[in-house]
This record gives C-alpha cells, structure tokens and sequence, in this order.
C-alpha cells in the first residue's frame, strides 16, 4: 500500500551512477510501422535465447506452414523456432550467426512459397478459463523470449515461486539512443499490449501491477492512458536515464529495492516483463499465433529511410539494408542493437533473431569509430557512471591480468554490460570488451571444473563399486566354504569316515600299488608320446605345404605309429610289474647284481620305449620330413600377377657335400 501511495503521488527514487547520452530518437519514430516483406530465403538460428538448443524435428525438402514448429524443446530452457512463413525447408546447415564472435552455428533455411498459408490455429475467446499451467505451457510452446534484448525465456520467468509475486512490472522504458521500437509498437498497438498485461497479470496474480514508461515518449503514454480501464494497472513516467532500462535499475527507480547479488527479482517478490513480450503474449494466447515476427528500428544516416518496420524471424540482413536504401560509405558500420550496447555485425548474411530490436548503420561523421585506447589516468570518472555501483577500474585491470578470484570476489557477473563506463572513459578504453572476454574465460574455466569434478565422480564411483565387488565375493567364497564344511562334516557324521581323508587315502592306495618304477616308467611313456606327437604334427605340416604348393594333395598317413606306442608303453608297464613281483618274492634288495639287473632291465624299458616302432632301417616320419624339406628347398615362390617383386636377396653358394 505505501508503494502504491508513493507512486500515485508521483514518488520516485533512482540509482546509482547512469548517463545522458543524446537520444538520436528521430527520425526513426515519426513514421508508422511499415512492413520489410518476405526475402528469397529466411535463415532460422536454432538458438536464439539463453538456454539450450531445441532439437531439430524438419527435415530438408519438408514443406511447411507458417507457425510451425521447426524445432522440439525437450527441457524448460529450451524454446522452439516456429517458420515464419509458409514454404520449403531448402537446407539444415551452419549459417553466419546474430553474434558478436561472428562463428557459424545450426541454422534451418526456409525459402518462401509466397502463399504464407497458416498452420490450424484455435483462438481463446476467455483466458481466464484457463489455468496458470496451461497457459504457460501455450507460451512456452509460442517459443517467446524476452523480446528486450536478452532472451530469457518467458514462462520460465512467469512460473510459481515460493515467494509470493507483490509487483508485476511491464517495462516500457527504452533508454539506449536510436532505438525506438517499442516507442512505435505501445504508440499503435496500446490495446494489445494491455491485453498481453492482462494475461501476464492472471498467471502471477500480482497484487500491483505497474507499467513504466520514459518521459520522453509522450505520445506513448498518452496512448497507453487512452485505453487504459483498469485502476489496478498504474501507468508510471520515469526520468529520461541511460540505463533506466534496465531491470535491476526500473525496480529500483519504482520500488526503492535493490536486487541481491547473484540474485533475481522473484527473490524480492518483483517479476519484470518487456512490453514487447506483453504484445507477442497476447497473439500467442488470443490468437494462437507463434513469435515469427517482431519490430526493428532501422536508424542511421547511411539508410535512406530510416523508421520501424514488421521483420519475419530470420530475414537476412542484408535483405534490409537493400529493403531501406542502405547507401554505405567506406568502411561502412552495422551494428545490431543500439550504439551503447550493441555488436558490429561481421557479416550481413547474418538473420534478425528474437532479440534483435534495431539495426544501425551510421556514418563515421554521425557516431565515429572507436578512438585508439591509451593509458588509464584513474580518473574514476567509470566508477561515477557505473549503474550497478562498481569498481570498473580494478575489472579492466584483474580482467587484464586473468585474474578471476579478483575478479568475482570484486563482483564481475554483476556488471550489466550497459557501456556508461566506456562512455565516459577519457582513455577510450573499450572496458566492456574486456569484461566480456573475462566472463567468457570464467566461464569457460567453471565449465572444465564442472568436467573435472564429475570425472573424479565418476572415478571415485567405480573405485567403491569395484571394492563393493571384491568384499560381496569374498563373502560368497566364504559363505560357500563354510557350507561345504558343513556339508563334509555331515557326511562324515552320518557315513562315519571324512570324504577328504578317504580320498587322500585313496590316492595313497593307488600310488603305492603301481609303485615307483611303474610311475617313473609311464612318466618317460608319456614324454616319449607327447615328442612324437610334435614331431608327427611337424612332419604333417610340412608334408601339407609341400603338396599344396606342387599340387599334390595325398599325404601318407602314419597309422602304425601310435599302435607301436601303444604297445611299447605296455610292454614297459609290464616288465616293471614283473621285476616288482619277483622283488617281493624274497630276492634281496640289496645285492649288487640284481641292482646292475634292475638298472639294465629299466634301460631297456626306456629304450624299448624309445626305440623304432617298425624294424625298417628308413623310418616313415623321418623320411616324410625329409622327402618335405627336399621340396621345399627345390620349390621357388612365384610371384602373382600384379603383385610387385620383393627384395633381391643374394644367392647363396651350395655347402660342400
């Protein structure tokens, strides 16, 4: 109520700092809005907000119709890009972007099919019917962002708080020099636009609702007031002040609030909107109409005709300056967005996005180029200036040094990029230049935190799941061992005897009645059969290369071979059993002969074993291998059509027979 009361009697407060630059409105704003027409193509940026991306749901060839939407949000952040106009989608490429980097990005390219045929619309005759959630989601679907400059997403900024919303404001304050868009659109379009408020004002519920006005721009307010019918929506002029404008700086002027550091106006009960949104609400709810169109100042003294024009989403710039008569000079300027906190375009290719609210060419003579930059005389004449009460002079050097502790610790992210310090530089240092780059490397260097962080996350994560692992089958190899302990002791309870003992006792058994000759025997068996084996493998081998590359492919088979071995080891198992048994028959052990025997009798074992299977003097294996290394060594590798020769190798002279 006392705000209420102060604002009826014309109570005001201000801010800190601010500028009065010439205002250069102009010829801009005495001529009513006209319209810029459709160009030969209209190039969508994908991304024209803050916030993410939304994915691409057209595809190229795809015919589509005006208010369609090009693109899917699949996150509050994320708003839609609707076709301008009805035509083909010609191409879904990189296109110079509305940026000041000049980088290309994700554009979607419509070439018009000049019918401008509409997509099924469903007006509202009453959106009082409708819920808060409802209609927030028809703006969110709309793709409208802040059409003031920034581009922040309009129903993320109109959602339920847990803070009750005291103040809706409606900021019609257009403070930057030459831009006279909103002028023009609250001068012709009042009744929309308190139609859109009327909307906004249902979805916050508000308990006052204030739009505010520069004073400059009588014709506006006294249009506004015209159609004005509700006493609860008071219509504010406020001093002529660059940058009044601003979000945080109108609250303060209205309210005497001051927004908190990293804070935002819902966390003081305040939510601000740009009439422009409040218009292109209106069309989004009333009429079903998406945001495909809105009004740019065309100011400068290179145009020929100067003035606000309706621009689709996407018209080329270059397709304007054609439009308005453009006549450049050398080295001709165009910036996008006013003088104070606009960007040179680096390419006229680049399109008119949401937040694209004037296009300026200027000669030098009118708004001369940027000065060389000299020394600092710390004059604090940007200190003076600053609207967010800062300490430009120690930015500019913490920004120049890359010192980012100093630099948030000295509130960067606090600064509005509005330019008064620059303004009023004597140096002309181009600080707000280096504030950008500074927050850009800050962010950059959160970012690669962020990465790294999650990755020792992730890490630390693996680490723990491994060890939980290890300890869950350690504990299954314990819990399986104790239940096989009890599982061997109830078997041995109830058969009397432990199954391990019996088993061992086994093997014992086993071992002592083949005893140690017959193991050892069997051993050298067993080593004699696996080198045969090789050697077989070998030979096959060998006999297998040679026939395939003379052409034969009949290879002799030793099949007499393990029958021989077979035979050999058996013969061997068997003198061993007799020479055990004539031991345990009562020939001593010990006696010297039947020792010289015994060792006779095992060599002869082993050589049995190890003898010739055939009682031919050529042995069938040896002369496969060596009927095979004789074909081989005739054999000469040839060489294949096509296939180039291999090194020459030097001939060796035959050995001597």
């Amino acid at each position: 109520m006392s705000l209420l009361q102060d604002l009826n009697a014309g109570k005001l407060h201000t801010f800190h700092g601010g500028i009065h630059p010439p205002e250069r409105k102009a010829p801009a704003n005495l001529t009513p809005i006209s319209h810029a027409g459709l160009p030969e193509e209209l190039i969508l940026q994908v991304r024209q907000h803050i916030g993410q991306p939304a994915r691409v749901k057209v595809q190229v060839g795809e015919r589509v119709l005006r208010g369609q939407p090009l693109t899917e949000p699949l996150n509050p952040m994320m708003v839609p890009v609707h076709a301008p106009t009805s035509g083909t989608v010609a191409a879904i490429e990189d296109r110079p972007l509305c940026h000041p980097s000049g980088l290309d990005g994700l554009c979607i390219v419509v070439k018009p099919d000049g019918e401008d045929q509409w997509r099924p619309r469903y007006p509202i005759a009453d959106f009082r019917l409708l819920g808060a959630d409802v209609l927030l989601e028809r703006i969110h679907q709309a793709g409208i962002a802040g059409l003031g400059g920034a581009g922040f997403p309009a129903h993320v900024k109109l959602r339920p708080r847990k803070k009750k919303i005291e103040a809706l404001i409606i900021n019609g304050v257009e403070c930057e020099p030459y831009i006279s868009a909103d002028d023009r659109l609250m001068r012709e379009h009042p009744a929309e636009i308190l139609m859109g408020v009327e909307i906004l004002r249902h979805i916050v519920q508000p308990q006052l609702t204030i739009l505010a006005v520069e004073d400059n721009k009588p014709e506006a307010l006294a249009a506004l007031r015209a159609v004005n019918r509700d006493e609860n929506l008071l219509i504010v002029a406020v001093p002529t002040k660059y940058p009044s404008g601003g979000e945080k700086q109108l609250i303060e002027i209205l309210t005497g609030l001051q927004v908190p550091r990293n804070g935002l106006p819902a966390d003081i009960g305040i939510v601000v909107q740009n009439v422009g949104t409040a218009y292109a609400v209106k069309q989004a709810i009333i009429d079903d109409e998406p945001l495909t169109r809105r009004v740019v100042t065309l100011a400068g003294d290179a145009f020929g005709e100067p003035g606000n024009t309706w621009v689709h989403i996407g018209t080329p710039v270059r397709h304007l300056l054609q439009r308005y008569g453009l006549t450049p000079e050398p080295e001709q300027r165009i910036i996008m967005g006013g003088p104070m906190m606009g960007f040179t375009l680096h390419s006229a290719a680049a399109p008119i996005i949401k937040g694209s609210n004037c296009l300026l060419a200027p000669r030098q003579a009118e708004l001369a180029p940027p000065a060389e930059e000299m020394a600092c005389i710390r004059c604090s004449n940007c200190a003076d200036a600053c609207p967010a009460n800062l300490l430009p002079q120690q930015l500019y050097w913490y920004a120049r040094s890359q010192d980012h502790d100093k630099l948030n610790s000295h509130h960067l992210f606090d600064c509005i990029e509005c330019g008064a310090c620059a303004y009023v530089c004597p140096s002309t240092i181009p600080l707000v230049q280096y504030y950008r780059v500074a927050k850009a490397d800050i962010r950059h260097a959160q970012r690669e935190a962020e990465l790294a962080e999650r990755a020792k996350l992730r890490f630390e994560a693996r680490q723990q799941r491994l060890a939980r692992e290890k300890e869950e089958r350690q504990a299954r190899q314990a819990k399986a061992a104790s239940e096989r302990k009890a599982r061997m002791a109830e078997q041995a309870k109830a058969g009397g005897d432990d199954p391990v003992a019996a088993a061992l006792a086994r093997v014992k058994a086993r071992q002592q009645e083949q005893g140690p000759d017959d193991m050892a025997a069997a051993r050298t068996a067993r080593k004699e059969e696996a080198r045969r084996n090789r050697e077989l493998k070998q030979a096959q081998a060998a006999g297998t290369t040679d026939n395939t590359a003379t052409g034969d492919t009949n290879t002799a088979p030793n099949d007499g071979a393990a029958n021989d071995k077979k035979s050999a080891v058996a013969a061997a198992v068997a003198r061993a059993k007799a020479r055990k048994a004539a031991q345990d028959d009562g020939v001593p052990a010990s006696a010297p002969a039947d020792d010289s025997v015994a060792a006779k009798d095992k060599k002869s074992a082993v050589a049995d074993a190890a003898a010739p299977t055939d009682n031919t003097n050529d042995d069938p294996k040896k002369a496969a291998v060596a009927a095979a290394v004789a074909r081989a060594k005739r054999a000469r590798p040839h060489r294949r059509r096509g296939q180039p020769p291999g090194p020459r190798r030097r001939q060796r002279k035959p050995a001597a027979q």
